[in-house]
């Protein structure tokens, strides 16, 4: 399909347990919408990527945007471009914004945590539960391979690590100017919709939120329709005020 070169690419960042394959067609979807390139990678450790064996340090959120997305950009040779990212690679996402102001056009969250709430916790203190069996190991397995046990490590053990305690983004958010589009279901076993808020609060930038009521951590499968739809959207007006 034909791309719109001038058009600043969308980088997605996946979440804690994900990978470009997990990202299943969104991504062909949203170039399709867009007429974007888009483009998604491996954090390493995920996937198709190197294996690691520490835990990730504390500050592993905000570092992305210096660390390994630094790499992709320098790598891909790539100038401007739109961040978007899935839970942690949402909070990723906004601490690339404030890392990168003038080259990061606009920024997209879908189910982004800024701050650790109880409610986080408790969902993975109960996605730990459910780990145990092995038939979920093997399906995530399916993914990872061997890196399966420290891709687990690094989410369950990280964010329940004392190390984690009272951990948000507040420190960046201040730092964001560009747009947001900031997309939560309201039934997010992860974090509560004050996510959206409180982001909202400290970003300099414009931001728009779309809260989907009926939706848990995943609206862009759940309600992938109308993720698209407000992608799309907030996309055309970026590019129409750059252009302006």
């Amino acid at each position: 399909m034909r791309r719109k070169a001038d058009l600043a690419p969308i980088i997605l960042l996946h979440d804690s347990l994900g990978c470009i394959a997990l990202w299943r067609d969104l991504p062909e979807r949203l170039a399709r919408r867009t007429g974007r390139t888009v483009i998604a990678y491996d954090r390493p450790g995920f996937g198709q990527s190197q294996r690691l064996h520490a835990r990730p340090a504390p500050d592993f959120v905000e570092g992305e945007a210096l660390g390994t997305f630094a790499d992709v950009l320098a790598g891909l040779r790539i100038d401007t471009f739109i961040a978007a990212g899935h839970s942690v690679g949402g909070g990723m996402t906004l601490a690339i914004a404030a890392a990168w102001p003038d080259r990061c056009r606009a920024a997209i969250t879908i189910a982004a945590q800024s701050v650790l709430e109880d409610r986080t916790r408790a969902g993975i203190r109960a996605a730990e539960a459910e780990f145990a069996n092995p038939a979920m190991r093997e399906k995530l397995a399916r993914y990872h391979g061997a890196r399966t046990d420290w891709v687990l490590d690094a989410w369950i053990g990280s964010w329940l690590s004392p190390a984690f305690d009272g951990w948000s983004l507040d420190a960046v958010l201040p730092a964001i100017r560009q747009p947001l589009l900031l997309i939560h279901g309201a039934q997010d076993e992860y974090g509560s919709p004050a996510q959206l808020q409180r982001i909202a609060d400290r970003a300099r930038g414009p931001v728009q939120s779309l809260l989907i009521e009926d939706a848990g951590h995943f609206p862009h499968r759940s309600h992938e329709a109308e993720t698209l739809a407000a992608i799309t959207a907030f996309l055309a007006e970026v590019e129409e005020s750059v252009r302006s």
